[in-house]
């Protein structure tokens, strides 16, 4: 039972190495569609920590769930001209190390769990509002911000460890795609309204356990306002609401149907010439299923 547990404990960071970034449904993301000057490359990595029942598959045998989870995200991402408008390709990779504990059929176990995520990859285009710019007019765009409307796709490849004879595995072994459309609204010319809707569909997992097993859309909605201070020096308050996920395996649906919200703030902040610092902070506000964990996060970044 040990060793079940230990498996669990794999998902269980998987699981929160996936919420934290583009490709899943729970993540809050502010400023996902704001344009950069064609060329600029962007470095971040980021270091962040949860804690709480991080454990997304409720239909485990596992209560009482405590996690402590620290995670390393590297991401590359460079601004585009696309047949005339902004666009960002974004590639994401994602290490974890964590410890959780919780009760299996009356036992108190604990497991330590490291390991690589899957890989994603994002595009985001803007259709209006954004169309590509040179560092001059990037300027002129940020004194007199227009209405921006975006359309983007993340996509999950299937690169993370996978064992066909566990039940939990630190990757998917399934290709995920994620849609989604973005606004930001200028209330004035440094406060921003931000909204984006959308859906992430999962392709089925043929080798659980010589069984195939299904989940259900996630649809994501978030709402973010952002306070600009000066050039690179910013804050957001962000929210969301996601439904969906439920899980099927050889056909018997199981009881995770996730309807989950959270809330959280990020400031992100100049260094040097090149350099900012990022800050960002969440918590669950409804957790009907999972999703009961408070997460910080820090980054550096790098734009050249």
């Amino acid at each position: 039972m040990t060793g079940y547990f230990q498996r669990i404990g794999a998902w269980v960071a998987v699981g929160f190495v996936c919420m934290s970034v583009t490709a899943n449904a729970q993540e809050l993301v502010p400023r996902a569609f704001w344009p950069s000057p064609v060329g600029t490359n962007v470095l971040s990595l980021s270091y962040q920590h949860s804690r709480g029942d991080i454990i997304v598959d409720q239909s485990l045998p596992v209560t009482g769930v405590d996690s402590s989870i620290d995670y390393l995200q590297l991401t590359y991402q460079r601004t585009l001209d696309v047949a005339g408008r902004t666009a960002n390709l974004s590639v994401i990779q994602i290490a974890s190390d964590g410890k959780t504990s919780g009760t299996v059929e009356d036992e108190l176990v604990t497991r330590r769990t490291v390991g690589m995520g899957d890989t994603i990859v994002r595009m985001a285009v803007n259709l209006a509002g954004a169309p590509a710019m040179d560092r001059k007019a990037f300027a002129a765009m940020r004194a007199d911000p227009k209405p921006i409307i975006g359309m983007s796709l993340a996509v999950t490849a299937p690169t993370g460890e996978y064992d066909a004879d566990r039940i939990i595995n630190l990757g998917g072994n399934r290709w995920s795609v994620k849609p989604g459309l973005g606004v930001i609204y200028p209330l004035s010319s440094s406060w921003l309204l931000e909204g984006e809707l959308s859906v992430a569909f999962f392709q089925d997992n043929d080798e659980f356990l010589g069984q195939t097993r299904e989940q259900e859309p996630i649809t994501n909605a978030q709402l973010h306002l952002i306070k600009r201070f000066s050039r690179g020096f910013w804050a957001a308050l962000d929210a969301n609401y996601y439904i969906g996920g439920r899980t099927r395996v050889e056909g018997s649906k199981n009881q995770d149907l996730q309807r989950n919200s959270r809330f959280g703030a990020t400031l992100v902040f100049p260094l040097a010439q090149g350099h900012a610092l990022r800050l960002s902070t969440s918590t669950g506000t409804v957790t009907e299923s999972g999703g009961d964990y408070d997460l910080f996060s820090v980054s550096w970044i790098h734009a050249f």
